[in-house]
């Protein structure tokens, strides 16, 4: 999967995005057998996919108030050691039933997760912003060559030479300062956003100017 586009024919070519980098989905392959000590001691350590404590501890009351208190006890943030049956069969039937259990579902940790090679930002419901100024300018450089032939007169055994002439411009608009007022929920995020009037390459840019000043209260993920 390649977030970009790009063709070229006698001479011309038009890029979008990034051709040279990419995503295989499940392009991962497995070598050599990994050893699963799943039978080994009497407790096993389930993994959380995040570090969450307020998760741990959900999980940790779920498995104790179905089998009895005692049983599970979060190491930290991200494992949690639950005392299993010996046997192996009993053990995975035990295991199928911790699966099973409902956990209520937790306000999501707020992040804001960006992809560089395409410029798309993702942003959950827990993203807020704090009052902040910004100004952001644009500068452009313009390069434009032209060719020039001189042509020698009429039998002087001279050469005609091709060369070029190169205009650079370069353009820099002002930069105008923008007040973003403070933004507790996701639309008004989105509005302050959008009223900057920046394309996605320069939310980029904005974004984590943001997150270093401290306005921008949440992670910033970049893939």
């Amino acid at each position: 999967m390649i977030g970009g586009a790009g063709a070229s024919q006698g001479g011309s070519k038009v890029q979008i995005n990034h051709l040279s980098a990419g995503r295989i989905p499940l392009g991962a392959q497995v070598e050599r057998a990994v050893p699963t000590p799943i039978n080994d001691g009497d407790t096993i350590k389930l993994g959380l996919n995040t570090t969450d404590f307020q998760t741990a501890s959900q999980v940790v009351k779920a498995i104790n108030g179905r089998h009895g208190l005692g049983t599970a006890m979060a190491l930290d943030g991200r494992t949690v050691e639950v005392r299993a049956p010996v046997n192996p069969g009993a053990r995975v039937g035990f295991i199928a039933d911790i699966q099973e259990l409902n956990l209520p579902i937790n306000k999501p940790a707020a992040k804001v997760v960006i992809n560089a090679r395409t410029g798309s930002i993702v942003m959950n419901q827990a993203v807020t912003l704090g009052p902040c100024a910004i100004a952001h300018g644009n500068l452009a450089i313009t390069i434009d060559s032209t060719p020039v032939i001189s042509q020698p007169g009429a039998f002087s055994q001279g050469q005609t030479v091709v060369a070029e002439k190169t205009n650079i411009n370069v353009t820099q608009e002002p930069g105008k300062i923008i007040r973003v007022p403070a933004s507790p929920q996701l639309s008004d995020v989105v509005r302050s956003l959008n009223a900057l009037g920046a394309t996605p390459q320069d939310l980029l840019a904005i974004l984590q100017a943001i997150k270093a000043a401290g306005a921008l209260n949440a992670e910033l993920e970049v893939i």
